[in-house]
């Protein structure tokens, strides 16, 4: 059996989908574009809705014929409507696409619904515990080292998204190269320790009713706005996407440190130029306090 994988470079168990397939003897089948050519066919297909879905859609377009396509869910925040249901949404928007099917990206859920998914693919329920067993060690967030605070003769701001947007290379490029040309030693929330950063995010009122987008936001801005080193943020939104737009703006109104909010859109031609405006904000702060000795969060 052909199941075409779209495991986003964002994914929070990198490798876990992809190894567990090939243990139930299918053959798991990758997009045969790459990330510059699938955003520019989901583009064309899309064209009013968010970056990150043009991109998610032109994957889909670009894989070869499978008979199933496995879709990792994103952790979406408060509203989002095509983290709720992307299969369906697409499936109804664009005709003679493969089945798709939403996997969860957690571990919390994961077992019962890769059980599910091994009966689909391979009708063989004791090759299904055996591939279940074999992948176990896939199935937990792996462990990162904390990224460094603090960088020489440079101004720490600490890069908050979701990893949907930020854990895509492609998408981030611009970004990151003009945060560097501003001379801003950029902290990104989604290469901090998951773990760590739903653990601080149980401090968010009522935040057992909050979308699990918003927690990790929360969370992640919560740890890094507690250090000295860090002394503003960069909230980095997906184009065309409100509901990510509204939780950046929830979060920014929150903060007693300076913001922004930037669009990330379509990488060609993409600049920041109010990333100069910003460094000098956070400078003037600053000079105005020497950074802790802090290196990690």
């Amino acid at each position: 059996m052909r199941v075409g994988l779209l495991e986003s470079r964002a994914a929070r168990l990198p490798g876990y989908w992809a190894a567990y397939l090939k243990e139930l003897g299918a053959q798991p089948v990758t997009p045969a574009l790459d990330d510059a050519r699938a955003l520019a066919l989901g583009r064309e297909s899309l064209p009013g809705e968010p970056v990150t879905v043009q991109l998610a859609l032109g994957r889909i377009l670009a894989l070869p014929k499978v008979d199933l396509a496995l879709l990792p869910q994103w952790a979406g925040v408060s509203g989002d409507i095509w983290s709720e249901a992307l299969p369906e949404l697409l499936s109804r928007r664009i005709s003679g696409l493969p089945t798709l099917l939403a996997v969860p990206d957690q571990p919390e859920t994961l077992e019962g619904a890769a059980a599910e998914v091994g009966m689909r693919v391979a009708q063989n329920a004791g090759q299904v515990r055996r591939a279940l067993e074999k992948v176990k060690p896939l199935a937990s967030d792996p462990r990162v080292a904390p990224p460094a605070l603090s960088r020489a003769s440079r101004v720490t701001a600490a890069v908050i998204g979701p990893r949907a947007l930020l854990g895509e290379a492609h998408l981030l490029s611009p970004l990151r190269a003009a945060l560097d040309a501003a001379e801003l030693h950029a902290v990104y929330s989604h290469e901090l320790a998951l773990p760590e950063v739903l653990k601080r995010a149980e401090r968010l009122p009522a935040g057992e009713r909050a979308a699990p987008g918003d927690l990790e936001l929360f969370g992640a801005t919560s740890l890094l706005g507690g250090k000295g080193a860090v002394r503003g943020f960069v909230f980095a939104v997906p184009a065309r996407d409100g509901a990510a737009h509204a939780a950046a703006a929830r979060l920014a109104a929150a903060q007693h440190k300076p913001t922004l909010t930037v669009t990330v859109d379509d990488p060609e031609g993409a600049s920041f130029p109010e990333l100069t405006a910003f460094r000098e904000r956070l400078t003037l702060g600053a000079s105005a306090r020497p950074a802790g000795p802090e290196a990690t969060p």
